[in-house]
């Protein structure tokens, strides 16, 4: 079954309602840090991520090639490959499958880029490249159930209707595996935080993947295929893979244990009192199980309290007390460890990617 119009005639048509759509839940760019104009890469400052749910107008924005102009009304998405039945469908059709809610953290894979030494090239990300939301959708499982997966299916390949700037530019396609595809927490979300998915986030569908670093999180989906092999290509071949075991490169997928210390802000001066340390950790892999902080550079540790975990594969909020005994510049330091004993690292090994940094954050302050 086909969608009866080119694609290029489809964006063409649903110029004017997209930019209707995209109204007030776009992105604030005088608050976001702006790493790339075009591509839109946006990050966000610290002082936002002190929060549960990270609001829609802050939250990082990263794109390949930015976003592409969709009337929601006329968009469809496509099912093909390894399953009884090729499909095509609608919002409503989706919106008929029972939707689940479900917060969870996206995290860049290039968040903490600018960390690295020696540099590395790219979007120069620091901290900011990573916030929690409430997202709403269905369960991809409940799709490819319907479909009937055949033998042989091990990868499921999705891509956007994002363009490359010119032709000799690599289409943005990636694959996850089939068991990561069928995992009960892998949506196909049309919400962000209570509103209709925001254009700059992927609206009208994304993928979401708990856990994993966000260029596994398709944006503006256009097709799904299911497939015996990985996705093909620049951004599976080549982008976005990490080293794995004896030397080889393995594509980045989950991420590691993190911490993230929100407040005080880096430089900041303040009277002698008692001070709150907060902050958001995260891992890809079980839940946190600690934070500790350091108000003298790692000599020394304190736990943090820490929030239970609300959802698999969303942060969790820490709070620190801090009574510092006397004035003086001091180092604030904050570390993690997470449920399969991984502990935060001071500094994460280097890769050529610049992907994946967890090294431990540092705040220095002055007390007078």
């Amino acid at each position: 079954m086909s969608i009866g119009r080119t694609r290029r005639q489809f964006l063409k048509a649903s110029l004017a309602a997209a930019l209707f759509a995209a109204g007030s839940a776009e992105a604030d760019q005088e608050r976001l840090i702006v790493r790339s104009p075009r591509p839109q890469d946006f990050e966000t400052p610290l002082e936002y991520l002190d929060s549960y749910l990270t609001p829609n107008e802050v939250f990082f924005v990263r794109s390949h090639f930015g976003p592409p102009v969709i009337d929601p009304g006329q968009w469809r998405l496509e099912f093909d490959g390894l399953i009884q039945t090729s499909r095509v469908v609608t919002l409503n059709d989706l919106k008929k499958i029972p939707a689940v809610t479900l917060p969870a953290t996206l995290q860049c894979a290039g968040n903490g880029r600018a960390f690295y030494q020696p540099p590395v090239p790219g979007a120069q990300w620091q901290y900011g490249g990573v916030g929690n939301a409430e997202w709403r959708g269905v369960r991809l499982v409940d799709v490819l159930k319907s479909l009937q997966p055949l033998p042989g299916a091990h990868h499921v390949q999705c891509v956007g209707y994002d363009l490359p700037p010119m032709p000799t530019v690599p289409a943005f396609k990636r694959s996850i595996p089939m068991e990561r595809a069928m995992a009960s927490d892998t949506l196909l979300a049309f919400e962000m935080n209570g509103e209709p998915l925001p254009v700059l986030h992927g609206g009208p569908l994304r993928l979401v993947v708990p856990g994993w670093a966000g260029e596994n999180w398709t944006k503006w989906l256009r097709h799904i295929t299911v497939q015996e092999k990985e996705a093909s290509g620049f951004y599976m071949e080549a982008g976005y893979r990490v080293p794995g075991k004896n030397g080889s490169k393995v594509p980045a997928s989950v991420f590691p244990i993190k911490s993230l210390i929100a407040r005080p802000a880096d430089g900041t001066s303040m009277a002698l009192a008692p001070v709150t340390v907060a902050g958001v950790a995260f891992t890809g892999s079980g839940t946190v199980t600690e934070v500790e902080i350091s108000t003298d550079n790692g000599a020394s540790w304190s736990k943090a309290d820490l929030e239970p975990q609300k959802s698999p594969g969303a942060w969790q909020l820490w709070r620190y007390q801090w009574i510092p005994a006397r004035p003086g510049k001091y180092v604030i330091a904050a570390r993690a460890t997470d449920s399969t004993g991984a502990v935060q690292p001071d500094v994460t090994p280097w890769n050529k990617g610049g992907y994946l940094w967890n090294g431990i954050q540092r705040v220095r302050c002055e007390l007078r």
